[in-house]
């Protein structure tokens, strides 16, 4: 059996593309800055919504860690955004992702961004670099 931290792993490589739901639990809680949801369903919806306009995503893992039922992760995720001048966005920050009881299913995962969300609305209008 492949340990959930490989799992995880193996998803940030290959982000948005081809995810591993099965490791979350039915009703997981989601929060980021943008959106705050529960349920499996609307996490594959929020999914697809990146997917459909963020282009040229990339999701870069820094590091990765699990202590005990908590699994943290370092990253930067950056795209296009769909706007004609195409400005490259870049969010860095970190994910808190609890698991249930037996270890094997994702019930909470908490993304935190170390920039505001105005400073993400400020990279779509920088137009000389």
């Amino acid at each position: 059996m492949t340990n959930i931290l490989d799992i995880v792993q193996a998803d940030y490589a290959k982000f948005p593309e081809a995810q591993t739901y099965s490791i979350y639990s039915e009703d997981v809680y989601f929060k980021d800055p943008v959106y705050n949801f529960r349920g499996i369903k609307q996490y594959q919806k929020m999914i697809g919504f990146i997917t459909f306009w963020f282009k040229n995503l990339k999701l870069d893992l820094h590091g990765i860690t699990r202590n005990d039922n908590l699994i943290k992760t370092q990253w930067t995720m950056s795209w296009d955004a769909p706007l004609p001048w195409k400005p490259r966005i870049a969010v860095t920050g970190w994910s808190e992702l609890s698991l249930d009881a037996t270890g094997e299913l994702i019930i909470s995962h908490v993304d935190y961004w170390e920039c505001s969300k105005l400073d993400v609305i400020k990279q779509h209008f920088v137009f000389y670099k």
